[in-house]
């Protein structure tokens, strides 16, 4: 499963990385879609608390969330800009997390593409945060396609030796109840 999943992420980051424009485009559109429906969501919640005092902070959560989402949704371009530093901020975030699990899975099966993500995964963060606002629209579509495409690797690598390491069990398995018998 984790190798389908895998190459499903490497086709996504292709494409993503073929068309950067469109890539990013469709990123804040996504973003902006979400943001809108839990925004709205939330007002709804807050309406329906019954007193509107309690619902008052829930409220206004909510109709700022809401009003983000319209603006990406119907700014998408002037929203990639703010979207980019945010996916700058991420990269950096998720690479150290990721480096210290990669050292916390170390010896297991595929923690070495676990390492290179983290690494790669970093310094694509750096490299946005530095070159903002040049990075501006294209940074998102190919750094996101370069991120999915080492995700892809990853999830490939692990999906692999947890295949092999099934595998394993199972012949030890099998070898004990021929010894058994």
């Amino acid at each position: 499963m984790a190798v389908t999943f895998g190459v499903l992420m490497l086709v996504c980051g292709l494409l993503a990385i073929t068309s950067p424009l469109y890539a990013g485009v469709s990123v804040t559109l996504f973003v902006g879609a979400y943001l809108l429906v839990g925004g709205i969501s939330a007002c709804v919640v807050a309406c329906r608390a019954g007193a509107f005092g309690k619902g008052l902070v829930i409220f206004l959560i909510g109709a700022i969330t809401a009003l983000v989402g319209y603006y990406l949704l119907f700014q998408p371009l002037s929203g990639l800009a703010a979207i980019t530093l945010v996916l700058a901020v991420y990269f950096l975030t998720t690479g150290i997390f990721e480096l210290v699990a990669a050292f916390q899975a170390r010896p297991a099966a595929g923690w070495a593409w676990l390492l290179v993500n983290a690494i790669v995964t970093f310094l694509l963060g750096l490299m946005i945060w530095r070159q903002f606002p040049l990075s501006g629209a294209w940074a998102v579509g190919i750094l996101f396609g370069i991120k999915l495409i080492l995700s892809g690797w990853w999830l490939m690598g692990v999906g692999r030796g947890l295949r092999s390491a099934a595998q394993q069990a199972a012949a030890q398995q099998s070898q004990r109840t021929t010894e058994q018998q």
